[in-house]
């Protein structure tokens, strides 16, 4: 499946005319908070693919998007997504120039745009429901309609919900993190039982696996290293073998457990290093791919010194 963003959605879809009738909805009132957050959301959708709508089965965009929402994969070959986006795009640019568009598979196109959207929407799951999403998009993409929300209360209801999913991701993340540092407690206790393995005074935890001869690094110095990264689940989150090339850094660049560790290595060594949390990223974590409070586990080879 393509992974297009909703800004190149927007790029997408931005010059065509909405004519179809799938989206209506009436005109009910917005009775909810979950009513107003639906229809905010749509609104919003519809202002990055807007008029573009007619490129697309409606039906099928609709249940694409309930499909990702409901933890379902829809799916599309990669090469049919790059086709259908290809001819997306001379659409756009053939409406510009007041040409006819080429012929397009609408429900290609409406499983497509479903899917991209859908994820985009999957942070706020729970907290609206389709129908009133679609109306929000038909409204928003119909200039001659008179939005169901004015301004200020678009603004309310936009507050009001990332507060909402700050404050949930806030307490989730926690929670992740008070597992994870009990997890690693447990791991690590076991783990400075095993043959070979040894334990700094800092909680460091590492074992040799290849004997190195050469010098090693002084604080401030370079270091060239191979190295895979892997959470204690074997979930791998880096890899300088994956990328084809070494990595360099200063000591002073890295956390405390690679500043520490790649400190003890001599030149053509093979060290793994089971990194805690708080000499890693801590409660914080990097990124997506490595959570708060995670143990590391590193197999770093020592290549070179400046």
């Amino acid at each position: 499946m393509s992974k297009l963003s909703l800004r190149a959605l927007a790029a997408l879809f931005v010059a065509a005319v909405l004519t179809s009738p799938v989206l209506a909805q009436g005109a009910a009132s917005l009775s909810s908070e979950r009513d107003k957050v639906g229809y905010m959301l749509g609104q919003d959708v519809a202002h990055s693919i807007g008029p573009g709508l007619p490129d697309l089965d409606l039906a099928t965009f609709r249940q694409a998007v309930e499909m990702v929402l409901a933890g379902n994969k829809p799916e599309l070959a990669p090469e049919e997504a790059r086709q259908i986006s290809q001819t997306l795009l001379a659409n756009i640019g053939a409406r510009k120039a007041g040409k006819p568009p080429a012929a397009i598979d609408r429900a290609k196109a409406g499983l497509l745009a479903g899917t991209n959207i859908g994820r985009s929407l999957t942070r706020f799951r729970g907290e609206f429901d389709v129908p009133m999403f679609m109306r929000g998009l038909q409204d928003g993409a119909d200039p001659a309609r008179t939005p169901a929300l004015d301004a200020a209360e678009t603004s309310r209801v936009r507050s009001a919900l990332s507060a909402r999913i700050a404050a949930a991701e806030a307490a989730e993340r926690k929670a992740q993190g008070a597992a994870a540092s009990s997890r690693e407690q447990e791991f690590l206790a076991r783990n400075k039982l095993v043959k070979g393995v040894f334990t700094t005074p800092s909680g460091l935890q590492y074992m040799i696996l290849r004997q190195g001869d050469g010098v090693r690094p002084k604080p401030g110095q370079r270091v060239k290293v191979h190295y895979v990264g892997t959470l204690l689940d074997g979930k791998k989150f880096d890899s300088s073998y994956d990328r084809g090339q070494p990595a360099e850094f200063g000591l002073d660049q890295v956390i405390k457990g690679w500043s520490e560790g790649v400190a003890m290595m001599p030149v053509g060594a093979k060290y793994r290093f089971w990194i805690p949390a708080a000499l890693g990223y801590g409660e914080s974590g990097a990124g997506t791919d490595i959570p708060p409070n995670a143990t590391l586990v590193f197999d770093v080879e020592l290549l070179g010194v400046e």
